[in-house]
């Protein structure tokens, strides 16, 4: 066996891409401190009179700001997303067991679930306000969430536990994916450290990477404030004033395991030359060497959508179907439905076996128009199942049907369109009439008087007046916009 492909497919499996924006966020977003993180609930700003860099966080005044749990979830969510490759998606999918099981936790029970919907949650109702600079310099103010949707099924009631969940992804961060403007992260690594540590080692590699030009790997280092590291990196984590407390107790025992996985070669902790705050130096190691070559030189994702289309036909898919029945029979909008009955799930399931995903709103259209013909008040997805065999019947029907009105509004849509084109010239013809000679005029007028001679009374000299323009239209056509011109230009 060739072992080159055996190690391509390793490396990828172990690639977790983290778009630049977001990596930024997620160092003031997320609390470390599980206790404190319910709590905290005012604005986080960073780069605060930065214009072009200001980033503001609002975290949601019930949840508060996300925790150590949002954070495992979070990079367990952006990995399946990573794992995803090309073209950018814009939705995760994932069972509650394979998501138990991204966050290390080995049995699941109800209690897990409800955690799970928290952090999410935590996450969803987490305000972002971004600003920059875009590609031709002008200044950008860019609000969003990072879940932006979150779409849940549950077994039947709304306390049951999470079954599957699909999540969808900011659209500024899938743009800026999409341009490339990202850091490639050893996610295998990241397995083994904790919140705190994955954190430290996404912002440490960012600014190695950045520093990094391959030539001076003996003299690269870089300094971070600890109280910014606290505050930047690590959500607001308490400054403490004492070294020994730093070093012994809260950053210390993460740099150390960073040290142990050669992502550092050395951590120190001191005091500022000018003042009495901390200093923290980082130095890179060699697995930071070793990744940089093997993830970050070559980080373009692949493309690889087979698992991607696979969740999406299993859970993504059928989740939008119940969603989408729910909207059209109660009215609501379907961003406010977000949670559904396995049974509804599973019913989608079967009805997307008969027909395509691309159809199901015309199907649940035609099953409540047939409902309500007979006075049936339909509760669930299962009450719709009984209409798949006459919308198939008549599927070829009302195709043929749709067809032919859409192509008699498109007539009607250019016979409109003509019309006004015509009066657009006619009016042409009157505004280059008046710019005319005496002359010129005076031989119009005789041959639009000989056109309408047949016509008499007041009829006469309106058929007179028509002749009149069109004469002008025949021999001062160049000077008219043409269809295709005026058309481009309404």
């Amino acid at each position: 066996m060739n072992a080159a492909p055996e190690k391509e497919k390793a490396q990828a499996q172990d690639k977790l891409f983290m778009e630049n924006t977001l990596l930024r966020v997620a160092g003031a977003l997320f609390c470390h401190d599980a206790k404190r993180a319910a709590k905290n609930t005012g604005t986080i700003e960073l780069n605060r009179g930065v214009k072009e860099k200001s980033i503001v966080i609002r975290p949601d005044p019930e949840l508060g700001q996300p925790g150590p749990l949002a954070h495992k979830i979070f990079v367990a969510l952006l990995k399946k997303h990573s794992d995803y490759g090309r073209p950018i998606q814009k939705e995760i999918s994932f069972t509650q067991r394979e998501l138990g099981r991204l966050i290390g936790r080995k049995v699941w029970g109800g209690k897990d679930s409800e955690q799970l919907s928290r952090a999410l949650h935590e996450i969803h109702f987490t305000f972002i306000k971004a600003h920059f600079r875009n590609k031709t310099g002008r200044f950008i103010e860019q609000s969003f969430n990072i879940f932006p949707e979150i779409l849940i099924e549950r077994r039947e009631f709304l306390s049951d536990p999470i079954e599957a969940c699909t999540i969808m992804l900011a659209e500024p961060i899938v743009a800026s994916l999409q341009d490339e403007h990202f850091t490639c992260l050893n996610h295998g690594l990241m397995t083994r450290l904790g919140t705190i540590g994955q954190a430290l080692y996404m912002r440490s590699f960012f600014h190695f990477a950045n520093l990094y030009d391959g030539r001076n790997k003996s003299k690269l280092s870089f300094k971070k404030r600890y109280d910014d590291i606290c505050s930047e990196w690590l959500g607001g984590l308490t400054v403490l004033r004492h070294k020994s407390k730093i070093v012994g107790e809260q950053l210390g025992p993460h740099l150390d395991q960073l040290v142990a996985e050669g992502v550092l070669t050395s951590y120190t902790v001191a005091k500022s030359a000018n003042s009495d705050d901390f200093i923290v130096s980082f130095r890179p190691g060699e697995t930071f060497f070793r990744d940089y070559d093997r993830f970050y030189r070559n980080r373009k994702q692949g493309e690889l959508q087979f698992e991607f289309h696979g969740e999406q036909r299993e859970i993504s898919e059928p989740l939008r179907v119940a969603q989408l029945f729910v909207a059209k029979r109660t009215g609501q909008p379907v961003g406010q439905i977000a949670s559904f009955p396995s049974k509804d799930v599973s019913t989608a399931k079967e009805i997307l076996q008969v027909i395509p995903f691309a159809e199901v709103a015309d199907f649940i259209d035609y099953a409540l128009a047939e409902a309500k013909r007979t006075n049936f008040d339909v509760q669930t997805l299962g009450g719709i199942r009984q209409y798949l065999a006459g919308y198939q019947a008549t599927k070829d029907a009302r195709k043929s049907a749709k067809a032919q009105a859409a192509k008699a509004s498109q007539e009607r849509e250019s016979e409109a369109e003509q019309d006004a084109y015509d009066r657009f010239t006619r009016s042409e013809a009157r505004r280059i009439y008046e710019t005319l000679t005496p002359e010129e005029r005076e031989a119009i007028d005789a041959e639009a008087s000989g056109r309408a001679a047949s016509f008499s009374g007041s009829l006469r000299k309106m058929m007179t007046d028509r002749k009149r323009e069109e004469i002008v239209i025949e021999r001062h056509r160049a000077a008219i916009r043409t269809f295709e011109d005026w058309r481009a230009d309404r």
